[in-house]
């Protein structure tokens, strides 16, 4: 007796009252729940119309198919065509998950490209909001005086007095500020008469036995070359400025980056921190310099685009009062800003010698603050009173472009380098006691830096050295040479830590290397 509706041998047997066939069990509850009535004859059937059948175990018979070898083979052919078409199923699957998962990874990578672009075009539009409210605050208070000038890189309006040449007028360093400036001088002069060599200084032996540290890649590997170096004291912070027109900000006792700040076009040849309120400053062959103000959280804005300058940007040197700073480029001008403001109070020309333009190609302030030091394309080094930007000394002698300059401590050396070496002007006497060849002759010295204390000289060339500072009839002996470990055969720039505890190097390559004295609080080599 079969089923009704399977056809096959029911495991339960139920017979329906009505019409007397023979169902499966739990198919005809199943029909009767979806339909309630009978499969066969269409009458009306409820679950108290079947009755069920007791019969004895049922044992199925075996399939004709696996009764015979050839039956059985027939049925491993079957299972293996079976497994076959599944498992070709599978990879088309496999094939279509990939190709979806790598559209889903070009469309993550295009929206990252698109965020990226729209982050760069709102830190443009903030820029320029923030120059179109320095242009409209300094307005509004010099309705009256209306020589005022804004350094906010914006062509001058119509009704703006314009010099020579077409050149905007600036307003000019003020009396107070002038005031304060020597204020700042007498200060920090009465200072340097009781000022004694730190008792922390890393001494000379100290200095024999530095050995690399570590060796950070901060730059791209596209464009390698760090091109400026700056080092926070009291933070133990080092910024470098490179080819990649980046610039990086690096926490040297953690080994960590703490910010990369993009903007420039060109390369970022001079970086300077500001001691007090946490600025930053870059200049950059793109012709501008930017105003970088830090943030609790370790990220920093720009808040200053300054496009005063109509050549590649030098030089960065921030005056002793951390209110002032000054640049200089090659359109053979320097510049005199607000810090706080980002406005040029004054830009200083100069005709050259011979009425040759001259670019500027370094600049720093004397440690005291009224003497400006100028490094020219000329191989000429100027000295500038800031008071009245007059050009009251001339040094030359040198080959080349000055490259570096950095003045002493003690207030009365200056050490200058350029492409013949380095050379140190006594600054009473206005004249060169002493002069360091370049170790060689095809590689320019491009980097010079007194520390600290006054104490060492670091000298940047085709190797780093460090020179003992003595008194002028003395000998300045080199205490230690390290080599250029970067492949590139050129040290670009040199730094002393805080009391030449370590020497913080940039070379042609995109790794920052660090030489001190082994175990001396120094991170593991990246």
């Amino acid at each position: 007796m079969n089923c009704s509706i399977s056809g096959e041998v029911p495991e339960e047997p139920v017979v329906s009252k009505n019409s007397g066939l023979l169902f499966e069990k739990r198919l005809i509850e199943r029909h009767i729940l979806d339909y309630g009535k009978c499969p066969v004859t269409g009458e009306l059937l409820t679950m108290d119309d079947i009755v069920p059948i007791k019969t004895g175990k049922i044992v199925k018979p075996r399939p004709l198919t696996a009764a015979s070898i050839p039956g059985m083979l027939g049925m491993f052919q079957n299972e293996w065509d079976g497994l076959m078409l599944s498992n070709f199923a599978l990879e088309q699957q496999l094939h279509t998950a990939r190709q979806e998962l790598s559209h889903a990874l070009y469309q993550h990578d295009a929206a990252c490209r698109v965020i990226a672009r729209l982050k760069k075009e709102r830190d443009e539009a903030r820029s320029l909001l923030a120059q179109s409210e320095r242009q409209i605050m300094p307005a509004e208070s010099t309705a009256v005086t209306s020589n005022a000038a804004l350094s906010n890189g914006k062509r001058a309006p119509e009704d703006e007095d314009l010099g020579p040449a077409g050149k905007k007028l600036h307003t000019g360093i003020t009396p107070a500020i002038i005031a304060e400036l020597t204020d700042c001088n007498a200060a920090l002069s009465q200072q340097r008469k009781k000022r004694q060599v730190p008792p922390a200084l890393a001494p000379i032996d100290a200095l024999e036995r530095y050995t690399q540290l570590a060796s950070h890649p901060l730059h791209k590997t596209s464009k390698p070359g760090i091109v400026s170096l700056d080092i926070h004291y009291s933070k133990d912070v080092i910024a470098t400025g490179g080819v990649d027109t980046n610039a990086v900000l690096f926490d040297r006792p953690s080994g960590q980056i703490v910010t990369t700040l993009s903007g420039h076009s060109k390369k970022v040849t001079s970086v300077k921190f500001v001691t007090e309120g946490d600025l930053f400053l870059t200049g950059s062959a793109d012709k501008t310099v930017r105003v970088w103000q830090g943030s609790e959280d370790g990220n920093y804005d720009c808040k200053h685009t300054l496009k005063d300058h109509t050549a590649e940007v030098q030089a960065v040197t921030v005056h002793a009062t951390n209110k002032y700073f000054v640049t200089a480029s090659l359109d053979n001008t320097w510049c005199f800003y607000d810090l706080s403001s980002g406005i040029c109070l004054t830009q200083v020309s100069d005709a050259g010698t011979d009425g040759r333009p001259e670019g500027y190609t370094s600049a720093a302030f004397h440690p005291d603050g009224l003497i400006l030091g100028t490094g020219t394309s000329e191989a000429l080094v100027k000295i500038w009173d800031v008071k009245s930007q007059a050009n009251v000394a001339k040094f030359d002698g040198h080959v080349g472009a000055v490259t570096a300059i950095s003045f002493s401590e003690n207030g009365y050396y200056l050490a200058t380098a350029a492409h013949d070496g380095v050379k140190l002007w006594d600054l009473r006497k206005l004249k060169n006691f002493r002069s360091f060849e370049s170790s060689d002759s095809e590689t320019p010295t491009n980097s010079v830096d007194f520390d600290h204390s006054g104490s060492y000289l670091a000298v940047a060339s085709a190797d780093i050295r460090v020179y003992q500072v003595a008194s002028v009839k003395a000998d300045w002996n080199c205490i230690k040479t390290f080599p250029d470990l970067s492949g590139t055969g050129k040290a670009t720039c040199v730094k002393f830590g805080p009391d030449a505890k370590y020497i913080a190097v940039g070379s042609m390559d995109r790794n920052l290397r660090v030489f001190g004295l082994p175990g001396n609080d120094a991170p593991s080599e990246s």
